[in-house]
């Protein structure tokens, strides 16, 4: 793993870490409704029954608790749906396993697996992941826009606090979406899917002194309630559909009772709640 945290130095005693697709970034819808369903299902030749099939990847992509998961867990998911509803999947059972017991999930793992033997559901998951990842570069730069509010939130917040991005994308992309909207100016380090976990890229920082009721965690998926949890930080929810609110709400008022100390307890269980029921 690339030690980005080795340079960093604390400069305040608190610190604001933002996930980037789907919190920071306008980008996770697009990729998941343009680029990987669609790709699922002409790589599967699920075009019978495409409409129902998009919806209900987008459902467990973007709309419900499996929001943000890994995308070969979601691809399982999916595909053992359309097993008992629509068509066989061979080997599906295979996919089901490795997603769910493999200590790595990517292209990579696949390829080193794939060079071991033969499985051909696991060759197609990974022609299917070569296909999103081709897909993804050619979405239009000008649709890959940051939320409404997301620049105010995030320049407020650095006047007062050490700034990190946290997050599981490809850290070109990152760098490249943030410098574009000037967003990356307010930040102080950008911890990507080279850095390790969202949970481990927490428990790094934390090693730098801060307190733990001094670093809240802004997502919009319950993988990020879950590492800034793992880690005892606090926890910012950004809720889908309602994200200008959401980014409104934490500069208006989140922000100030994070910095003053009464953002945990009631308040923080109150937006939890609401994170919860907007995805349920």
């Amino acid at each position: 793993m690339e030690d980005i945290f080795a340079t960093f130095v604390k400069k305040h005693d608190y610190l604001v870490c933002i996930d980037s697709d789907g919190c920071a970034m306008d980008t996770m819808d697009i990729k998941h409704i343009r680029c990987f369903g669609p790709c699922m299902v002409d790589e599967w030749q699920l075009d019978a029954w495409r409409q129902p099939i998009l919806d209900r990847w987008n459902e467990i992509n973007l709309y419900s608790m499996t929001r943000g998961i890994n995308r070969f867990k979601a691809l399982a998911i999916a595909l053992e749906e359309v097993h008992a509803q629509y068509t066989p999947i061979e080997g599906i059972e295979e996919l089901k396993d490795w997603a769910e017991h493999a200590k790595e999930l990517s292209n990579g793992a696949l390829e080193t697996i794939l060079k071991e033997k033969d499985c051909p559901i696991l060759a197609k998951a990974l022609s299917w992941s070569k296909a999103v990842n081709a897909s993804i570069n050619k979405l239009p730069e000008e649709e890959k826009l940051p939320f409404k509010g997301v620049l105010e939130g995030i320049s407020a917040a650095h006047e007062q606090a050490d700034v990190a991005i946290v997050s599981s994308a490809n850290l070109d992309a990152v760098l490249a979406e943030w410098e574009k909207h000037h967003l990356l100016q307010h930040t102080d380090i950008v911890c990507s899917q080279s850095a390790g976990s969202k949970a481990h890229c927490i428990a790094e920082l934390l090693k730098k002194g801060y307190e733990k009721d001094h670093v809240l965690m802004l997502g919009d998926a319950p993988g990020d309630r879950d590492a800034a949890q793992k880690n005892g930080v606090l926890y910012y929810p950004i809720l889908v559909r309602h994200e200008f609110e959401s980014w409104t709400r934490f500069k208006d008022e989140a922000l100030d009772k994070f910095l003053s100390g009464t953002y945990a307890g009631a308040y923080q269980d109150e937006l939890l709640d609401a994170f919860v029921k907007n995805l349920s």
